[in-house]
This record gives C-alpha cells, sequence and structure tokens, in this order.
C-alpha cells in the first residue's frame, strides 16, 4: 500500500512537472525563442518561434530559407495539428517556389485553426487580389479590419486602393453590404482625391447619400480646390438638397441642412461666434481680439455687377469693426470691402471680374489697438445683379 501510494505522488510531482515546463516552454517561446530551446529544444512551439524567428531574419537578410527550418516547421505541425503557424509557414513556402493554390490552401487552413489569425487573413487578401477574386480579397481584409486594434479604419486604405478600378466596384458594393461600418471610411478617404469622384459615386448607397454623409463636404473642397467648380454645385445640390438657383444660398439663414461650402459656414472660436437666430436673423458676436472670418459662403458669380443689401436688426453694439468683403477663390486679396452699417445703410454694389469663376463671401471682423467686442444682427440679406445685365 505504501508503494503503491510512492507511485502515485511520484507520477502526480513528474506531472506536475511537466506542467509547470510545458507552460513555461509557452511563455518563452515567442519571446525568447533561444531561451525556450534550452528547455526543450523539440517542443511544437519551440520550433515554430525558432523558424518565424529565422523567416524574419531571411527576409531581413533577403536570403534564402533552409531546409532545415521547413523541415522543423513539419515536424511541429505533425506534433501540434491545431496550431495555425506552421501552414502558414507552408504557405510562404508555396509562394516563393510559384504554387498560389498550394499556398491558398495552407493559409485557409492556417485559418481554420485559428479564425482570429491576422497572418492569415493578410496572407490570404493578397493571394486573392493577385489570383483577381477582388471581392474574396476585400473580404479577408475586411477580416483584418475586426481583428486589428485600429478596427475598419486599419483595412480603409487598402479598400480604397481598389476603387481606381471599376471592375472592382461590384465586388465593393457587395463588401459594404455585408460590411456597412466600412463604407464610411472608404468614401472620405476616396473624397480627398477629386479624380475619385466617379468611383464615389457609383459606390455610395442610398443610406450613404445624405446631407450629412462624412464625405460629402471633403469631396466639394476637393473638387473646388481642383477649379472644378461646377460639378462640385451640381453634386451639392443633388445631393446635398440645395437649389443652385440662387445667386446667394439661404439669404434668409433658415436652412442648415446642405453643407458648406455653397451653404454658410459659421465661426466658433477665439476669433467669435455666428449662428442663425430664428425670424431668419444672423446673428455674429466679434470678440475683437483677433481678426478673423465670422461668416463664409462660396459663390459662383458670372462676370457683371452686383448689389448687396440688408438690415441690421436691433442696436448694434460697434459694427464698425464687423464688414463684408468678396474675393477670388484661391486669392487673399478682396474685390471689395465694406462695413455692414455702411451696407444696411447704403447698400453694396460690387463688380466680378472675368477671369474669376469663383468667389467667397465673406463677413469678418478686424481688430483695433484696443480689444472691443462687437455684436450684430443681420437681416434681409439680398444679393442681386445690378446694371444694364440686372
Amino acid at each position: 500500500m505504501i508503494v503503491r501510494v510512492v507511485i502515485v505522488v511520484a507520477a502526480a510531482l513528474l506531472l506536475a512537472v511537466q506542467v509547470v515546463r510545458n507552460a513555461s516552454v509557452e511563455a518563452l517561446a515567442t519571446l525568447h525563442p533561444a531561451s525556450a530551446a534550452k528547455l526543450w529544444a523539440t517542443h511544437p512551439s519551440v520550433e515554430i518561434s525558432l523558424v518565424l524567428a529565422e523567416i524574419g531574419r531571411a527576409s531581413r537578410d533577403r536570403r534564402q530559407i533552409g531546409a532545415a527550418a521547413f523541415a522543423m516547421i513539419d515536424d511541429a505541425a505533425a506534433k501540434s495539428p491545431l496550431s495555425p503557424e506552421p501552414f502558414l509557414v507552408r504557405g510562404v513556402q508555396a509562394q516563393t517556389e510559384g504554387e498560389g493554390a498550394a499556398a491558398a490552401r495552407a493559409f485557409r487552413a492556417a485559418q481554420w485553426r485559428d479564425p482570429r489569425s491576422m497572418p492569415a487573413a493578410y496572407f490570404l487578401a493578397n493571394y486573392y487580389f493577385r489570383a483577381g477574386q477582388p471581392l474574396e480579397g476585400l473580404e479577408q481584409t475586411a477580416v483584418l479590419a475586426r481583428l486589428s486594434p485600429r478596427g475598419a479604419d486599419a483595412a480603409v486604405p487598402f479598400v480604397a486602393a481598389y476603387a481606381q478600378d471599376p471592375r472592382n466596384w461590384p465586388a465593393m458594393r457587395a463588401l459594404f453590404r455585408s460590411q456597412e461600418n466600412l463604407e464610411d471610411g472608404v468614401l472620405f478617404t476616396l473624397a480627398r482625391d477629386p479624380r475619385n469622384t466617379g468611383a464615389i459615386l457609383a459606390l455610395a448607397d442610398a443610406d450613404h447619400r445624405k446631407p450629412g454623409s462624412n464625405w460629402l463636404p471633403v469631396l466639394l473642397s476637393s473638387l473646388a480646390g481642383a477649379g472644378d467648380y461646377a460639378r462640385a454645385r451640381a453634386i451639392w445640390s443633388s445631393i446635398g438638397g440645395g437649389s443652385g438657383n440662387q445667386l446667394l444660398f439661404d439669404a434668409g439663414f433658415s436652412n442648415p441642412g446642405p453643407p458648406p461650402p455653397f451653404n454658410w459656414s459659421f465661426a466658433s472660436s477665439t476669433v467669435g461666434l455666428a449662428e442663425r437666430q430664428p425670424g431668419g436673423h444672423l446673428h455674429v458676436i466679434f470678440y475683437g481680439n483677433e481678426d478673423g472670418v465670422l461668416a463664409s459662403q462660396l459663390v459662383l458669380l458670372p462676370a457683371g455687377r452686383y448689389r448687396l443689401q440688408m438690415q441690421l436688426a436691433g442696436s448694434p453694439v460697434h459694427p464698425e469693426t464687423l464688414r463684408w468683403s468678396i474675393r477670388c477663390d484661391k486669392s487673399s486679396d478682396p474685390i471689395s470691402v465694406i462695413p455692414i452699417d455702411q451696407a444696411a445703410r447704403n447698400g453694396w454694389t460690387f463688380d466680378i471680374p472675368a477671369n474669376c469663376p469663383a468667389q467667397w463671401l465673406e463677413l469678418s471682423g478686424r481688430s483695433g489697438d484696443i480689444a472691443q467686442q462687437s455684436e450684430a444682427t443681420i437681416a434681409s440679406l439680398t444679393l442681386a445683379r445690378a446694371g444694364p445685365n440686372a
């Protein structure tokens, strides 16, 4: 009986030692494979880590991976059939030997063993794109995004890159239907380049083609920056919801829906504050500490003479520091400037030259030697043609 107890205790101790040893090796293998190898050189985790380290060094030194490394990974795969890493290595080996189909099978096997393997998703996405299977490639990119600490943002640049080719648009639409969180980011990224306008209009579904869509003001700004004002205004009218017929949009300060630049942009900064008020009024406060724009709108006035008229509601406080100006887009020098109190009393007439296809109408504050807060409420604003062509 005593002998039996001793045998049981000894077996338990040996098992405990084995468990501790195995846990130590598992912990060390991915961090210090050489140290782990001294404890248990043939443990599958050690073999995997040693091979991955060797592959990294070989890639860095631009040399071939030795046959011994692949033999070691085969041994690890036999000992640990559920580990994804051996299949990743096999896939890389097949790729280097030009066996794309075999590489894809290995990468799929790795992903089956560990659906959260980022390398498996990366290698599969790369394979599918190279094989001309963009939908599968984009789906793997979405998997990669879900696994990334940055979420969908990590996949956005990769997906956006495939919008350059119209042949990929059907696959991208299908991807957006299954991965809705990607669409906003991709459209926003594409909108930074006006050359992507066609792709954006082709890819944006009804839920992402609204006045509040985050990509719309970015695209409008990109098109305006490229001088394509007419196209920007047409897109703004069709998606933003603004009418393209008026010389000045929302002169009554009652329609905040359509986005800038063809609707008003108001300041809320260290310069001051501008905001719509009920009854068709614009209320502005200029703090007087620094010059700056309080309200602005991009307008497309054909060459000719125009007249702006307005009223100051209530009792303005120091309105002489507030002024209207009109300047050509991409020019810092105004065509004409007038203080708002003069515009309210006498109106403001100015001429748009022929070489000025787009203009900024701006209400600004101008500081003096002593900081002086100014406040005014503007009403009954109108802009119309003047002179013989009115």
